[in-house]
């Protein structure tokens, strides 16, 4: 039986990058159960939190910022739109969009991040293994609040 200091550990443990991606989808298996039954996925929790972030924001900023194209954009914000999270409020022919969140989006959001902070408690909190409560401490040091 391993000790603490014998736990086996991801296949290429040595590489930084093979165990920050295996914490990754550990952080995303998590988040995306805790997620499902808001009808959320992680794609559309990031297009909701800079919607938030940054009231009127153009489809083509929101492009930029999530990494996605322009098209895959339209698609999302109209389904959050459809979903009555969202809106276009200056969507007229010729004109840049707005977009931004309604009441309902706002709700979601919230019970989103109260998703979130679960998955952080249970990878990174006190009850998790040592290491990752060292690598959550590490990376909130790492990046600050914004005050």
């Amino acid at each position: 039986m391993a000790s603490d200091n014998e736990r086996p550990g991801p296949a290429g443990a040595s590489s930084t990058s093979i165990v920050l991606l295996t914490l990754a989808r550990r952080i995303e298996n998590a988040l995306s159960s805790e997620l499902a039954p808001l009808g959320l996925t992680i794609s559309r929790l990031g297009l909701l939190g800079h919607i938030h972030g940054v009231p009127g924001v153009s489809f083509s900023d929101l492009a930029r910022m999530s990494g996605i194209t322009v098209q895959s954009v339209h698609t999302a914000v109209n389904a959050l739109a459809a979903a009555g999270l969202v809106r276009d409020s200056t969507a007229r022919a010729g004109s840049a969009s707005t977009i931004e969140m309604t009441d309902e989006g706002a709700r979601l959001l919230r019970a989103a991040m109260s998703a979130v902070a679960r998955v952080d408690a249970q990878l990174f909190g006190p009850e998790a293994d040592p290491i990752q409560q060292q690598i959550g401490d590490t990376v909130r040091g790492l990046f600050p609040p914004n005050d």
